[in-house]
């Protein structure tokens, strides 16, 4: 059954999504909401993170010493909203308090006059409360009531997937009509390179010939650097030249004592070729889940 959810990487947001964003590490949160908060800072947005932790401690911004989030706490640009004055009430997650409090840092940014109004908070702390599920979920249309018609304001909700049954997991998704990831790492038109965290590695899409042997190779190294198996998702590879197989196969020889590297979902045709070519004489390439023909 297909998807009724519109795709996006972060970068492609447009002002009127309420997003979701499932994560699973914090590698993951960092890369895409780093992405999301980076982006609205440099592009002079109001930006709304509604989180007790100190803005050092923001993800994606730890430790980078070109943008430090308390210059922008001081001109007001960005604004952190502590829990217990955003959505609490006598130390209960309050639906109602958390969308109040929304539509009115949104009314005060269009006071402002910003250009864009960015919203986010990780949920995962009120679905862990008794009753969170339900309060989340009333949460949800409540924001999309505030955020949806808005030309200005956009805003992602997090959640962390492991404080999450399967069944909550899918209610929460659902009440949002966009699903948010991470921005490519690489994109010429042809290529397109976008970092994966669950499964570790890389999603690939186009062409692979030998123009783009290098940017390829530094995004795949990357990968490799962090340890652990690595996956490559090849569905959606259109051609894919022998100089490129020789390559993951040698990375995966490279790295085979520490971790495996594995292609998952190929086409028929490629993993004929990866069999035949590749099988008897580096078997450290690995197929992995394929699609029918």
């Amino acid at each position: 059954m297909e998807s009724w959810f519109a795709e996006r990487s972060v970068g492609q947001m447009l002002p009127g999504d309420h997003a979701w964003f499932s994560y699973s590490s914090q590698e993951e949160q960092e890369h895409v909401v780093g992405a999301f908060l980076r982006d609205g800072l440099m592009a002079a947005d109001k930006v709304i993170y509604i989180t007790d932790s100190d803005p050092r401690d923001l993800p994606g911004l730890r430790a980078r010493g070109d943008l430090d989030p308390r210059n922008y706490l001081r001109t007001g640009q960005l604004a952190l909203l502590p829990r217990a004055e955003a959505c609490l009430t006598a130390g209960v997650f309050d639906p109602g308090r958390m969308v109040a409090s929304l539509e009115d840092v949104l009314a005060r940014a269009e006071r402002d006059r910003f250009r864009g109004v960015r919203v986010t908070a990780d949920m995962s702390w009120a679905i862990r409360q008794r009753s969170g599920r339900d309060r989340v979920l009333d949460c949800e249309a409540g924001l999309d009531a505030a955020i949806a018609p808005s030309t200005t304001a956009m805003a992602i909700c997090q959640i962390d997937r492991r404080s999450c049954t399967y069944d909550e997991l899918t209610a929460l998704k659902e009440t949002h009509e966009v699903l948010v990831g991470a921005d490519p790492d690489f994109d010429d038109g042809v290529l397109t390179i976008t970092r994966t965290f669950e499964p570790r590695g890389l999603h690939l899409r186009g062409e692979l010939d030998g123009a783009r042997h290098t940017v390829f190779a530094e995004a795949l190294h990357a990968v490799i650097a962090q340890g652990g198996d690595i996956h490559l998702n090849v569905r959606d590879l259109r051609f894919v030249d022998l100089g490129a197989l020789n390559m993951m196969a040698g990375a995966a020889m490279n790295m085979a004592a520490r971790g495996s590297l594995t292609l998952d979902d190929p086409s028929p045709d490629l993993t004929e070729v990866v069999q035949l070519v590749g099988g008897p004489m580096l078997p450290w390439l690995r197929i992995g889940r394929c699609r029918a023909s």
